[in-house]
């Protein structure tokens, strides 16, 4: 397994590539990410247990969207089911570790969950959280303090976990393996990611919350969600369909297991 170093524009271009990407099957893609929202608000309703038995799973759910991503790019039909049938094709001791990789992650989202509680007036937010409405500039104000602090709180974890479904799944690593190879991935790409996060916080962040102050300003705050809804859907999709590119852009021997993606791709 080899790292390629790219440079910083690479994070433009893996943005570009999961567009190429959604356009080949908008449809699948859509369907895959409404289920797995779906899956993420019906946890909720299982206290404590629904949250822990989604993040268990995260590592799995995250190899068959990508198995539906390289798929899609070698025009195979993908259903539903290929949460399901993606991990079931994998040998038993990869799926073991997949699963023992969600615990970790587990531990890790509750961590931060506990530090960051320490830092996050989340009553001054909730009204954005359980409704999204925004009822003034303090709110906005506090939403960025939290968006800041969890961010900061969960960009460890995310440089080890990143690639680490992946290299478990297709290229048969240890965890300890998975998760460093994971970290030199990122790091050795931190000027690309840099690029690439702060395009996409722009646009799933800064973005919503801009439209939905000048509905407020406007006072017709109630219709903001007919445009911010269906926009935030299509750009979470991109941004899940751009992981495929990053996967490809940043390990060069994932061509044994999965489909080629190219910039070339990108401009079709």
């Amino acid at each position: 397994m080899q790292i390629n170093r790219l440079p910083p524009k690479s994070g433009y271009i893996w943005i570009r590539q999961g567009i190429w990407l959604f356009k080949q099957n908008p449809f699948t893609f859509l369907m895959l990410v409404f289920l797995y929202i779906f899956l993420m608000q019906l946890s909720m309703f299982i206290p404590i247990v629904g949250i822990i038995f989604v993040l268990i799973f995260n590592p799995c759910i995250s190899v068959a969207f990508l198995t539906a991503a390289q798929r899609v790019i070698l025009k195979q039909t993908v259903k539903p089911s290929i949460y399901i049938t993606a991990i079931k094709e994998l040998p038993p001791a990869i799926r073991v570790r997949l699963l023992k990789l969600g615990g970790l992650y587990t531990i890790f989202i509750v961590l931060i969950s506990l530090v960051s509680s320490q830092f996050i007036d989340v009553e001054k937010i909730m009204p954005l959280l359980t409704s999204g409405e925004i009822t003034g500039p303090t709110l906005v104000q506090e939403m960025y303090y939290a968006l800041i602090v969890a961010a900061v709180l969960y960009l460890p974890v995310a440089m080890l976990m990143w690639f680490s479904p992946q290299l478990i799944a297709w290229q048969n690593l240890s965890i300890r393996k998975a998760i460093f190879g994971s970290w030199l991935g990122f790091w050795f790409n931190k000027g690309a990611f840099v690029v690439y996060l702060a395009t996409w916080g722009i646009i799933l962040i800064t973005v919503p919350l801009f439209v939905g102050g000048i509905f407020e300003a406007l006072d017709i705050k109630q219709y903001a969600s007919y445009l911010i809804t269906p926009f935030s859907m299509l750009s979470i999709t991109i941004f899940y369909c751009s992981f495929y590119a990053i996967w490809k852009g940043c390990f060069t021997d994932s061509v044994k297991t999965s489909a080629n993606l190219s910039d070339e791709d990108a401009s079709a």
